[in-house]
């Protein structure tokens, strides 16, 4: 999460010697210099330096607003937005949805110092209509704000009659508000969790009475804390210091966190939580006030049962996500490594996506609409797809997306952008990232895209901005009160005649802190004159997130080092212009240091949701100290009246911060009012509605389309496994091997030939190779299997495992149709370049692979309507489109029909076998218990459509039940397609296939390496079947 209000919540642990940022009671100073002190005397060297210096205000665009400066707007940096990209929507209609300008309109802005307020104008009453604003279209909603969510509910499935809208939203997020503490056999302590308050506050929101939804969270505990409970004798003393505080206040340690304990060692077993204990947690998280929750509880099927769950390992589950994503998303690439951490990270990361989507189904009912948040989940909305197809399902990146020259480093990168996908709408902080994962979903998966969705799986994905917000009320509530007052008064008692740049930020790598001191360095030896007149207050909090290439202590030295460099070199005994906090502040001490900076600043290299900075905007209504903004900050686009900065450019940040020093106030106050403005208005509330009237709409327009789902691997697995006799069909070209510009040269790989041969030799096994290719081919390349079952010429042909002949199915019909169609190929062949014939027995064949692509395909056009009108209407024929071919093959003769063939002969079959001793295991002989069908292409469909009628009825009656059968089409096209699942490339083909005959990766058996050689993807969905990693994996 990009959140970072929230990680100032616990105050420094007592009876410890802590740094703190406030005045002590008895401190004075001895300057009696204001803080609001303007730029000092020169001394004569700097009155020399200014005579050939213009001051700030001389300079012409300086006097402009920062959005109306060419150096920021003219330059096409990340996060690339526009000063339209944010501009309100035209309304379609006057619609119970419809947005009217006036409901986000607020009260102008006053100066912020001006002594009398009028009524309507003071800073609460703004506070309050802005935070109006955001929530007027909820209010419309329930078309009286008090009048309940029955009759607001009713409203709106008035507006939308075809949505079977329950009125019940669903949340998925990694972890639950609350950090947990467990003692067996007594209630669950918890307490608020740092961070993500931006998302806490719209759960709160969504789960109150002013939202017409009933709302349900779905989290994650988290890592459960247990205290070290010892039982001894009175007088026994301690077998160790760690836990107690030190006699003497000097040479206490100073720990990162002042309110927490150093962390202790996990149990070697692990802990271990009783089936009591987990329900008295469900039931305190179930019956919470303010956010209803239900917790997924991560474990190994080895690590529970009924009567409770052992939890080992419990930053097992983030790992990936922060590994590997996390760094990735923020522009951050680690070294290669031999992949064996990343494969056991993949496979855990893609369980927890499981056991998401199986506690979300548990409470899912129809109509329900779910919001899955952030990286942790990017499996997840493909998940509940598969097993919900018409599942309302929406997702929301709370972090940067990169572009596509990044993701393309990522090895599972196909896999992230497959899971997105199974959302009816994606979210994004910025215009750039919802950009740039369009992009990627084009670049890398090769569907087509624009900037308001992607086109997949026969449906529209849709993608929308929507900049996050923070609850303006709540946060205005906490910052004025009499104990933040009193901290403000000390700190600035304590920095009295002094300018004070105040910096909040967690210590990792995006953060930008090294650079926002190199640049105060560079501020302070460009502007000699504001030595000994400015202090940066930088306050460090430790990172959430585990980083491999950077750690923590790296990161924290390389701060420190600079802090001590620039004391050295600007300080004195007397004063330190770099004041460095790196603890947890409490809630109090940060409101108190947001309302007595003079500047904001805020330097992130890369970052999705910085709310520091809308707190500081809040924060500063009596002051207008100026707030500066790195231009590369997810909040940048939103805040375009702040002073927007790259903080690679050390000069250009140090300029601005004596530009923001030297503004003057009617400068700072009409800057504090337009920022002011934007944040109460587009606060939390404003964000979530907005989000849900877009899903609404978004499923209002495409209720009647559904998407085809990708293929669920696990399930697949689980039916594989169950079954006694199962049925295999693939196509050839486009499926078990690539399209290729040359026919001849799809020659099947080595892997192709080991899983085929693996998945033929299991004699519960019927696998048939179902391809327009002709006889010749298919026996030179794959006839030395003699398990397998063939079907040439799109099924003219049939030849059946174990034999040597082929059965002519086509020899009694007339054949003279060739000639003519021949003939008319041959015409179009002389017209475009690289195209050709292909002659089989029962068909015809022309090719255009090799043609100019826009030729090919405006002449294949042309030649399927003269073939339509000579020889399909003197003909029993069909002219077939395929991918850059056009064929022309007898009617009564299709894949389909081969399809009905199989699994009625195979079926006949097992029911003429009474004898229970024919069946394996003892199981059931009366029908296939397992089909699975591949092709990627139009003459697919009619095996697709085939298998569909074979399973219509669902009396236990149908030739095939349909929660066994398995129909995929292969590829990225965005056809609608009769197949239930989707896949999408051969490679993902032979995946499947080896992973139900067990060969791993290189090709060998399961002999030859089995899990230890599986792939990525298939070990994860071994995993998921067995709910542990296999034997042998993790060592």
């Amino acid at each position: 999460m990009e959140q970072t209000s929230g990680d100032q919540q616990e105050p420094p642990r007592s009876g410890e010697a802590q740094p703190s940022v406030t005045a002590p009671a008895t401190q004075t100073t001895a300057s009696t210099t204001t803080a609001n002190t303007d730029t000092p005397a020169a001394t004569n060297t700097t009155a020399t330096a200014k005579a050939t210096r213009p001051s700030p205000l001389a300079r012409s665009e300086s006097l402009l607003p920062p959005h109306n400066r060419a150096s920021i707007t003219a330059v096409p940096v990340t996060p690339d937005i526009t000063l339209e990209t944010y501009e309100e929507e035209k309304a379609a209609g006057a619609s119970y949805f419809a947005r009217k300008k006036t409901d986000h309109e607020i009260a102008a802005s006053p100066a912020p110092l001006s002594p009398n307020l009028p009524a309507g104008q003071n800073f609460q009453s703004q506070i309050d209509e802005g935070a109006d604003a955001g929530k007027n279209f909820l209010n419309r909603l329930s078309v009286v704000a008090m009048s309940g969510r029955r009759e607001s509910l009713s409203d709106i499935r008035a507006t939308n009659p075809n949505l079977s809208l329950s009125g019940n939203i669903i949340s998925a997020t990694f972890s639950i508000p609350h950090e947990l503490k467990y003692r067996k056999g007594a209630d669950w302590e918890l307490k608020p969790r740092r961070g993500q308050s931006a998302l806490f506050d719209s759960f709160s929101h969504l789960s109150s009475d002013e939202a017409p939804w009933n709302h349900t969270v779905v989290a994650w505990p988290g890592e459960i804390e247990t205290p070290l409970d010892t039982l001894s004798p009175p007088g026994t003393p301690p077998a160790t210091t760690v836990h107690l505080s030190s006699l003497n206040v000097l040479s206490a340690p100073i720990p990162i966190d002042g309110d927490k304990a150093p962390p202790t060692p996990p149990l070697v077993d692990g802990l271990w939580i009783p089936r009591e204990d987990m329900q008295r947690l469900e039931t305190q998280l179930s019956h919470d006030k303010r956010i209803k929750t239900v917790p997924v509880w991560l474990a190994d099927d080895t690590e529970g049962h009924d009567e409770g769950i052992r939890l080992k390992d419990q930053g097992r589950w983030r790992r990936y996500a922060e590994h590997d994503l996390y760094p990735l998303f923020h522009y951050k690439l680690h070294e290669p490594t031999d992949g064996r951490a990343e494969r056991i990270q993949w496979a855990d990361y893609y369980r927890m996506n499981q056991k998401f989507a199986n506690k979300i189904l548990e409470i899912y009912k129809p109509g329900d609409i779910v919001i899955v948040h952030d990286y942790n989940l990017m499996l997840l909305p493909s998940m509940l797809r598969q097993r919900a197809p018409h599942m309302y399902i929406s997702f929301y990146l709370h972090c940067p997306f990169p572009s596509s020259e990044f993701l393309r480093c990522l090895p599972r990168r196909k896999e992230i952008l497959e899971g997105v996908l199974g959302s009816n709408l994606v979210g994004f902080q910025s215009y750039s990232f919802s950009r740039h994962f369009a992009s990627c979903c084009t670049r890398i998966l090769g569907f087509p895209s624009d900037t308001t969705g992607i086109e997949a799986y026969g449906t529209r994905v849709e993608v929308g901005v929507f900049p996050i917000g923070i609850d303006a009320t709540k946060v205005a509530s906490q910052a004025f009160t009499p104990e933040v007052d009193s901290k403000f008064e000390g700190l600035k008692k304590l920095y009295a005649g002094k300018k004070m740049i105040v910096g909040r930020d967690r210590l990792d790598s995006v953060r930008g802190v090294a650079q926002k001191l190199m640049a105060f360095e560079r501020f302070l030896e460009m502007f000699p004159e504001w030595r000994d007149k400015v202090v940066l207050i930088q306050v460090t909090s430790p990172t959430n997130i585990e980083e491999k290439e950077e750690s923590e202590d790296k990161i924290a030295s390389r701060v420190n080092e600079l802090v001590m460099k620039i004391n050295g070199m600007y300080g004195s005994l007397g004063f330190s212009p770099v004041q460095h906090y790196p603890q947890y502040i409490s809630q109090d001490e940060y409101f108190a240091l947001l309302r007595a900076a003079d500047i904001g600043l805020i330097t992130s290299v890369r970052d999705g949701m910085n709310t520091t900075s809308l707190e500081y905007v809040i924060c500063q209504r009596e002051t207008a100290g100026p707030l500066i903004l790195s231009e590369f900050s997810g909040t940048a686009g939103s805040l375009k009246d702040a002073i927007h900065i790259n903080p690679w450019d050390l000069t250009g940040v140090a300029e601005q911060i004596n530009n923001a020093l030297t503004m003057g106030q009617e400068q700072r106050q009409d800057m504090e009012k337009s920022l002011l403005a934007h944040v109460t208005s587009r606060n939390v509330q404003f964000w979530i509605a907005g989000f849900l009237r877009r899903l609404v709409n978004v499923l209002g327009s495409r209720r009647d389309i559904i998407s085809t789902p990708l293929l669920d691997r696990a399930t697949m697995l689980r039916k594989y496994r169950a079954a006694h006799k199962r049925l295999f069909m693939f196509d050839y070209d486009g499926t078990l091997t690539p399209i290729v510009a040359e026919p001849s040269a799809a020659i099947p790989s080595e892997r192709v030939i080991t899983s085929l041969k693996a998945l033929a030799a299991d004699h519960r096994n019927a696998v048939w190779i179902i391809s327009g290719r002709d006889q010749e081919f298919l026996t030179q390349h794959l006839g030395h299997i003699k398990e397998l079952g063939f079907s040439a010429e799109h099924g003219s042909f049939l030849k059946h495992p174990g034999t040597e002949n082929w059965e002519n199915l086509a020899e009694q019909y007339d054949m003279g149709w060739q000639k003519e169609t021949f003939e008319v190929f041959q015409k179009y062949t002389d017209k475009v370049p690289g195209a050709f014939i292909e002659r089989k027995r029962c068909a015809l064949t022309w090719h255009y692979r090799a043609a100019d692509p826009e030729l090919g395909v405006l002449m294949s056009r042309e030649c399927q309507k003269e073939m339509e009108a000579t020889v399909g209407s003197k003909w029993d024929v069909e002219v077939m489109t395929g991918k850059a071919n056009l064929e022309v093959r007898p009617t009564f003769i299709n894949k389909g029909e081969i399809v009905k063939r199989l699994v009625t002969t195979y079926n006949a079959e097992m029911k003429a076998l009474d004898s229970p001793s024919h069946t394996p295991s003892g199981g059931s002989n009366r029908k296939i218990e397992f089909v699975l069908c591949m092709g990627d292409d139009f003459t697919d469909e009619d095996m697709f459509r085939a298998l569909n009628g074979l399973s219509a009825p669902s009396d236990g009656t149908a030739e095939v039940e349909a929660a066994n059968m398995f129909s995929v089409t292969v590829g990225a096209s965005t056809k609608l397609t009769l197949a239930r699942w989707h896949l999408l490339e051969a490679e993902d083909v032979i995946e499947c296939v080896a992973l139900l005959a067990g060969v791993g990766s290189g090709g060998g058996g399961s002999t030859g390496g089995g899990a230890m050689s599986m792939g990525e993807v298939n070990l994860a969905a071994l995993s998921t079947v067995e709910d542990h990693l296999p034997a042998g994996v993790e060592n």
